[in-house]
């Protein structure tokens, strides 16, 4: 038990914030996630600094279950603009003033990257400190967009115009200086600075890269052709748009998020179209074969053919992309070629400053790399061995850095590793271990017309969990999974699927509410 006014680590099991006192906080600082969703850590640190609060006003904001989204207004959106998720899927997260950092000289903050956490440091770097100097960075020219939401405007269920995360008089009213369609070619961590691709100078005395990642093209012979797009920005998504309208075939090589996700986008305008998937079944990364089967029911009655096992061997074509030949020697006709296999941490920026990089910019729970005054957020920033590469990670640290490089303290303590997605409108979770590991692991599982749910547990304790078909319980059940909840007096009874959730069920109803 903790003893009363000790200082103790808590850490939120949905976003990784890292609180010290005595008690966890009412709610989290970063995710608006309940105090109860906080876990005491067994060893204490000495307290963060303490800086000055002052209250802020805002409107009441809404969390998408599914993908994170936060939504501000009066009532939750019928839909969420980011992943489709219905209106019932939000949930309301109280008001609580962010810390504000008090500093006699404005902090220079330098965010590098437009993406989801360059632009949630530049919300928490400006709500931490009122009198920093922020810039953002940003190489694309559109106003930095949700990146999830290009599979809908491929769809035709979004316009353009829904893509930007903050409309361009929300960095004017908000004091962010944004530089679109703006490189940054190098850092130079002695002189605090970063040269753009034009040569001009930024000094800073914070620095955060954001940089994100991009594609992985595997060496393909005719990879280069007319015709072959690897979907990452908006300019990737027009030029697929382009292609299609003349009704080609397309064949999306990857099996994984983004080529299913692709692949239902291009089948709702009537494209034919084929997903080249390397292993025995779909997303082998987040769900198991018997999940990955009942997924497929889906993808095939959206008119989706998959063939597995499929190795490309070469991609051909005259002037542009006629044809996929796979390594057996079947051919697949396509006027379209989506190359869906995966990113990279975009290192660059990184390696040449001299940075610490492992997979990515090895950073600490503050966020900040192997230099003092630079900090690194998202998909390229690798925190205790671990790389996230989603979008909801990539957003929580991007708060923590931001509020940092600002002057206010923050820690990130890691979360589960663990997928909340909606995938051709099936609801998908995946956490912890996906495939049986070592000794004493029993399996619960059940498949429906509708659905797949299977628990694994090792040694009475659960240790992972897949839903396909709904995704009610991943937050309770991704909490469970953290803490090693014990079941094996459940367990001793055989128990169905039913009876676990009926578990989980009651944990949620009676845990405090702080």
């Amino acid at each position: 038990m903790l003893g009363n006014g000790a200082n103790h680590v808590w850490v939120c099991l949905v976003c990784g914030y890292v609180h010290q006192g005595a008690e966890p906080p009412d709610e989290c600082l970063v995710c608006g996630a309940d105090g109860s969703e906080f876990e005491a850590q067994a060893a204490a640190v000495p307290a963060a600094p303490v800086v000055p609060s002052a209250p802020a006003v805002r409107p009441k904001r809404w969390k998408c279950q599914v993908c994170g989204y936060i939504h501000e207004g009066d009532e939750p959106p019928d839909e969420c603009p980011v992943c489709g998720a219905d209106k019932d899927q939000f949930q309301l997260i109280h008001d609580e003033a962010a810390p504000v950092a008090v500093q006699d000289k404005p902090v220079r903050v330098v965010i590098v990257g437009g993406g989801i956490a360059g632009v949630s440091a530049a919300e928490a770097a400006r709500e931490s400190a009122s009198n920093a100097e922020i810039t953002l960075v940003s190489g694309e020219p559109e106003l930095p967009y949700y990146r999830l939401n290009l599979t809908r405007y491929l769809a035709g269920e979004v316009g353009e115009e829904a893509l930007p995360i903050h409309p361009e008089s929300w960095y004017t009213d908000n004091r962010i200086r944004l530089l679109r369609g703006t490189e940054a070619a190098s850092v130079l961590p002695e002189d605090s600075e970063i040269v753009l691709k034009d040569g001009a100078k930024l000094a800073y005395d914070k620095l955060i890269l954001a940089c994100g990642a991009q594609p992985f093209v595997p060496p393909i012979p005719g990879a280069t052709l007319p015709g072959v797009v690897a979907l990452r920005t908006v300019a990737d998504a027009k030029r697929i748009l382009s292609a299609v309208q003349s009704g080609a075939d397309c064949v999306c090589i990857g099996g994984g998020i983004l080529g299913l996700e692709t692949a239902g986008a291009l089948a709702k305008r009537g494209v034919r179209v084929t997903v080249l998937e390397n292993g025995g079944w779909l997303l082998q990364r987040q769900l198991n074969e018997a999940a990955g089967r009942v997924l497929a029911r889906y993808v095939e009655a959206a008119g989706i053919r998959v063939v597995y096992h499929a190795k490309t061997e070469a991609i051909t074509g005259t002037d542009r992309v006629e044809q996929v030949r796979l390594a057996d020697g079947t051919t697949i006709s396509a006027g379209l070629v989506v190359i869906a296999t995966g990113v990279r941490p975009d290192n660059r920026l990184a390696n040449a400053a001299g940075l610490r990089v492992n997979q990515g910019a090895v950073v600490d729970a503050r966020l900040v790399t192997s230099v003092p005054n630079i900090f690194a957020a998202g998909d390229g920033a690798e925190h205790n061995g671990v790389l996230y590469g989603l979008w909801d990670p990539a957003r929580h640290e991007g708060v923590i850095a931001g509020m940092n490089a600002a002057g206010a303290a923050a820690e990130f303590g890691g979360i589960p590793r663990s997928n909340t997605l909606k995938v051709l409108g099936v609801g998908l979770f995946s956490v912890g271990m996906v495939e049986p590991e070592g000794d004493g692991v029993l399996e619960v599982a059940e498949e429906s017309e509708s659905g797949y749910c299977r628990f694994l547990f090792r040694n009475g304790c659960l240790a992972g969990a897949i839903f396909v078909g709904g995704t009610q319980w991943a937050a309770t059940t991704t909490k469970a999974v953290k803490t090693g909840m014990d079941f094996s007096d459940l367990l001793a009874d055989s128990p169905a699927v039913a009876d676990i959730t009926k578990r989980l069920r009651e944990t949620a109803d009676t845990a405090p509410n702080r």
